[in-house]
C-alpha cells in the first residue's frame, strides 16, 4: 500500500527545506530539580503510524491527538513514524501537522528537536527520492543532548518492497542525565521493514551498524535501547524469510552487551518487533522491573488501537555504582 500509495509523490523530485514551525522545541513547563540515586523511571516506545493519512495503517488526523495526553504518563517518550521532514510538496496537507499534533498536550519539558534533514546526516537527497525523515522522536522528563540521528547505510525498496528508502530511517541516540553526575545513552531505532531476502540482509547490516556504532560512541556507559526492529524473533520455520531474525538480534546482544528486558523478566510476548534492552555502565546500575504491552491505555473510544502498533512500556530502577 506505501508504494502505491506514493507512486505519485516519488516522481515529483527531491526537496531539502524543513517546513516552519514544527520543530521540537519545549513546552512552558516548570522543570522539577533532579533528585538523586537511587531512583525510577518509565520509558515508553511507540510506533505512532505517522505517515500520511491513507498511507498510514492507522488514522493518524484523529488519533494522534489522542495519544498525545497519554503519554504523560511516562517519564521518557521513544516514537517511531512520528515525522518532521518531508517533501516541500505536503506542506499544506495535515501531515504537516502530525508531529505537533502529537505534542500538543504532553507536558514533557525536554523535546528533541527538528530532523535537520538529509544532508545532516550524511545523506545525499538526489541519490534516492526521499519522502520523510527518519521519524525518530524524543520527549522526558529528564534533560538529556540534542538526539545524534545515524541512518542505515543502506535500505531497499522504493515503490517496491516496505519503501524504505523513501525514508531516512535509522537510529537517534541522546545523552540523559538522570541526576548530578549519572547519565544514560538513549537509543530509538527503526530498523528495515520487508520480508525479502533483501530485506534480511540489510537487517544483518542494520544491526552490526548498530552494534559498531553503541560500543565506540557508547563504551563504557549505560545504555537503554527501544524501538520498532522489524524482528520477528520467535519465528521458527527455516523457510521463513524472518528465520534469521532471532540469531540478528541474539548477536547484537553479544555484541554490545545488553540484555532484552522481555526475555530477562519472561514477558508474555518475546517474538513481538516492539523491543527494549539496557546495560549498567559509567557508574549507574539499572535493572529492569516490569515490561509491558499497554495496549488498553491506547484504545480509541470504540475501542480500536490507536496505531497498528502497541505501545511498549518499560521500568527502569536505577542506582549509583
Amino acid at each position: 500500500m506505501l508504494a502505491a500509495a506514493l507512486s505519485v509523490i516519488a516522481l515529483v523530485g527531491v526537496g531539502c527545506t524543513n517546513p516552519p514551525g514544527t520543530g521540537g522545541a519545549p513546552p512552558t513547563t516548570t522543570i522539577v530539580p533532579l533528585a538523586g540515586p537511587p531512583g525510577e523511571f518509565s520509558v515508553l516506545s511507540y510506533n505512532v503510524a505517522g505517515l500520511p493519512q491513507g498511507i498510514s495503517g492507522s488514522d493518524p488526523e484523529t488519533n494522534l491527538a489522542l495519544i498525545s495526553p497519554r503519554l504523560n504518563d511516562y517519564d521518557v517518550v521513544l516514537t517511531q513514524e512520528d515525522f518532521d521532514w518531508w517533501q516541500p510538496l505536503l506542506d499544506g496537507l495535515p501531515f504537516a501537522n502530525h508531529h505537533r499534533w502529537l505534542r500538543g498536550s504532553a507536558d514533557h519539558p525536554y523535546r528533541s528537536g527538528q530532523h535537520p534533514g538529509p544532508y545532516a546526516v550524511g545523506l545525499d537527497p538526489t541519490s534516492r527520492p526521499l519522502f520523510v525523515g527518519d521519524g525518530l522522536g524524543m520527549m522526558a522528563r529528564y534533560p538529556f543532548t540534542e538526539p545524534e540521528r545515524v541512518p542505515w547505510a543502506g535500505c531497499y525498496g522504493v515503490l517496491d518492497g516496505a519503501s524504505d528508502c523513501l525514508a531516512m530511517k535509522g537510529f537517534s541516540v541522546a545523552t540523559m542525565t538522570l541526576a548530578d553526575g549519572y547519565v544514560v545513552d538513549v537509543y530509538d531505532l527503526h530498523a528495515e521493514a520487508g520480508g525479502t531476502d533483501t530485506d534480511q540482509a540489510l537487517q544483518v547490516d542494520d544491526y552490526a551498524q548498530l552494534a559498531a556504532f553503541i560500543k565506540a560512541h557508547s563504551a563504557g556507559r549505560a545504555v537503554v535501547l527501544a524501538g520498532d526492529t522489524n524482528l520477528h524473533t520467535d519465528v521458527t520455520d527455516p523457510a521463513d524469510t524472518d528465520f534469521a531474525d532471532a540469531a540478528i538480534w541474539a548477536g547484537f546482544l553479544a555484541e554490545t552487551g545488553l540484555t532484552d528486558v522481555c526475555a530477562e523478566l519472561s514477558c508474555a510476548e518475546p517474538g513481538n518487533i516492539d523491543k527494549a534492552a539496557y546495560r549498567d555502565g559509567g557508574g549507574v546500575d539499572l535493572s529492569a522491573l516490569s515490561h509491558d504491552y499497554p495496549t488498553e491505555d491506547f484504545l480509541d473510544s470504540a475501542g480500536t488501537d490507536l496505531s497498528d502498533h502497541p505501545p511498549l512500556a518499560v521500568r527502569f530502577a536505577w542506582d549509583g555504582a
